[in-house]
């Protein structure tokens, strides 16, 4: 396997390139992640089952839309590809730490810019992607309330429904996401999709964001996940806030946004993910009618 990946990497690079030194990193729930280097090049490699290359294909194309916004920093994807039994991705290494006061200020101030670059009048990508291993779709809609209530809540709750996990009626759930949010019609942004404390660092070059599952929707929903698991510093908001003021109402849609991510981790790990977004439920009163 690596040597396989040593001749298509010199293929890609346009030069020879042997791995002489490896060293597994800690890489999350996912995937296998190494440091691989001939000596003098250093590259990040992620690897899973040969069937997850689509999974590494949407995030090289999602690190690309992010770059091309020129507002956050993201690692440069080098080459993807498959050997005899493995998929893998290659990205530029960055050595990486936690975030600090200083650069987390940074990082909101850049994710603001990511919010306010381009112009979209739907919501929805380009491709479909992934949030983890789950496969996300991407359909553009013109209304938020659809996409978000179709496309995030309905999604996650069939993936559920088909594991035996019943959080109850999807379409009464499904009505009930859509009146919550039926006057609320935000300009569409670029996201990032997964952005919790894990997908951001402090590089050499500043605040760094990874692993992405981008899409153009409401730029609160990033907001929001960065309160889930764990949460960011004071400064990261006060940074965002500095340069794009969240509007009115969000703290009563933060929820909501953030039980798209509870329930995904409900198909991913089961667990007390199951409990989470049941109380959430429950507090959004989101299972019964008007």
């Amino acid at each position: 396997m690596w040597q396989a990946i040593s001749h298509q990497l010199s293929d890609v690079l346009d030069q020879p390139f042997t791995i002489r030194e490896r060293d597994t990193l800690a890489g999350g729930d996912v995937n296998e992640c190494y440091c691989i280097s001939d000596g003098d090049q250093r590259y990040f490699i992620k690897l899973n089952e040969k069937e997850q290359l689509p999974v590494f294909e949407a995030e090289a194309e999602n690190l690309r839309v992010l770059q091309e916004t020129n507002s956050v920093t993201v690692p440069t994807s080098r080459h993807m590809g498959i050997s005899r039994d493995k998929a893998f991705l290659v990205l530029d290494f960055m050595p990486m730490k936690n975030l600090d006061t200083e650069s987390a200020h940074t990082l909101g101030q850049q994710l603001a810019h990511l919010h306010q670059w381009g112009e979209q009048p739907e919501y929805g990508f380009d491709m479909d992607n992934f949030i983890g291993l789950t496969p996300q779709p991407n359909q553009w809609r013109r209304k938020w309330c659809r996409f978000f209530a179709e496309q995030r809540i309905a999604w996650q709750l069939q993936l559920c429904e088909e594991k035996g996990i019943d959080f109850g009626s999807i379409d009464i759930i499904t009505g009930r996401v859509i009146d919550i949010l039926s006057a609320h019609q935000p300009k569409p942004s670029l996201l990032h999709g997964d952005l919790w404390h894990g997908n951001t660092a402090l590089s050499v070059d500043g605040p760094v964001i990874y692993d992405p599952a981008c899409y153009w929707g409401d730029r609160e929903c990033d907001i929001a996940m960065t309160e889930l698991f764990g949460g960011f510093p004071d400064s990261f908001y006060n940074g965002y806030q500095s340069v794009f003021p969240l509007d009115d109402g969000y703290s009563q849609r933060r929820d909501l946004y953030n039980l798209y991510h509870l329930l995904n981790h409900c198909n991913l790990f089961g667990g007390e993910y199951l409990e989470q977004a049941e109380r959430c439920i429950r507090k959004l009163n989101l299972a019964k009618p008007e």
